[in-house]
């Protein structure tokens, strides 16, 4: 279920291995503790979103009181930030929202899976979305006096990330029409602010610290992804609450990347008001490498009866992914498995668009780059993902089919290879 950076040596640090190694400074190939001016500090930019629809967004706190927190005794109940992306109205009248918040933008510098990006390089804070803070929903069409319908989607990102992470896919999706809703794993992720100004980091580097010593880290793997199962669960739970109205939740589906797109499985396959989940190179099993066989999760060891999308870095495929390969050969409902060729772990995140920049403002080697996002090139990346995981809901979710593209290979996206 872990995910990975870049790392030297025949065998990959897992992330967990790896935010430990940040945490205590070592390992890294440039200095982390040294902050550059303001004023000199890399600012970034993501890509527009390409859909009809301008984005609105809005931030909840969610309170599980029926759940202490798992990962810290003296908190009685869980709690959790959400961002709520949904296709919006009359946007010109509100700002757009920072990526992350001065609080987590923070937390990121200090303990982010860009390992070799020098700490207080770059002004996280500074990253503006697409999505306008507070804007109003789109309105129903004219004379309609039922609420405006659409797919709700959750995301899930990958262990230590946080949930805006995943800016670029989820302000797309908004803009297709979608509400997506992007989910911070509290003391998983590397910082979560509240709206009271409270921010609460990632405990897992030292989790995993104590998991090495005893022995315990595939309990440790366990416990992660069934926090995370859980949150996604609860968000469920409060849906109703927390899409704007008049945007009424129809289907539901699920996606994350690395650790988030076990989770968004796992979720579904345990959950039935999950109707299709994509997963973006995420492991299905407890393990440290990506071809290690077991132990499996129980998506993997049963497989599921909804629809799944597989998307791999290149290499990755339920041939060579033992936990895929048991999710293949056990699921019963529909299944595509896609290779990006020339992709990485990391791809499937912002560091896609944000690394190559970073690295050329910074003058960092070009291997720390293709470590973590591969070779392929960052555009043709970003319009991959954006194509076929909304072609994937579109398909599931609204049940619409306009182009074929999931049916076969495309001379549009000759990166993508279709896995038998």
């Amino acid at each position: 279920m872990t995910t990975h950076t870049s790392g030297s040596g025949p065998r990959r640090r897992t992330l967990l291995a790896a935010t430990a190694l940040a945490a205590s400074g070592v390992g890294a190939a440039q200095p982390r503790a040294v902050a550059a001016p303001a004023a000199r500090r890399v600012r970034l930019t993501l890509p527009v979103p390409s859909g009809p629809y301008p984005v609105g967004t809005v931030s909840h706190r969610l309170v599980d009181h029926g759940r202490p927190d798992p990962w810290v005794a003296s908190r009685p109940s869980r709690e959790l930030m959400v961002s709520v992306r949904y296709p919006a109205r009359d946007v010109g009248r509100y700002p757009r929202a920072a990526q992350m918040s001065p609080g987590e933008a923070a937390g990121f510098d200090r303990l982010n899976n860009f390992g070799d990006v020098p700490r207080g390089s770059v002004d996280w804070a500074a990253t503006r979305t697409f999505a306008h803070q507070g804007a109003p929903p789109a309105r129903a069409r004219r004379g309609a006096a039922d609420p405006v319908v659409h797919p709700v989607v959750l995301y899930s990102p990958g262990v230590g990330d946080p949930r805006s992470l995943g800016t670029t896919l989820t302000d797309e999706l908004a803009s297709r029409g979608y509400v997506v809703i992007c989910v911070d794993h509290t003391y998983d992720a590397s910082a979560v602010e509240f709206p009271d100004g409270r921010v609460e980091t990632s405990r897992l580097p030292e989790e995993y610290e104590r998991a090495e010593r005893e022995g315990t880290v595939v309990e440790l793997l366990r416990k992660t992804c069934a926090v995370r199962v859980a949150d996604l669960r609860f968000v469920l739970d409060r849906l109703e609450a927390i899409v704007p109205t008049p945007l009424a939740p129809s289907a539901i589906g699920a996606f994350g990347q690395s650790a988030g797109g076990f989770a968004a499985l796992q979720a579904m396959h345990d959950d039935r008001r999950i109707a299709a989940a994509a997963n973006l190179d995420g492991l299905l099993a407890y393990v440290q490498e990506d071809h290690d066989p077991g132990p499996l999760s129980t998506v993997a060891a049963d497989g599921v009866d909804r629809p799944v999308l597989l998307m791999g870095k290149d290499g990755n495929d339920h041939h060579t992914v033992p936990s895929w390969g048991a999710l293949w050969e056990h699921g019963s409902g529909p299944r595509l498995d896609l290779t990006l060729l020339g992709s990485g772990h990391a791809t499937y995140t912002d560091a896609t668009s944000m690394l190559p920049r970073i690295a050329a403002r910074l003058g960092l080697p070009k291997e720390m780059v293709t470590g973590a996002i591969g070779t392929v090139a960052p555009e043709r990346a970003v319009a991959v993902q954006r194509a076929y995981v909304s072609a994937f809901f579109d398909r599931e979710l609204r049940h619409r089919d306009d182009d074929g593209l999931l049916d076969g290979p495309s001379a549009r996206y000759p990166e993508v290879r279709f896995v038998d």
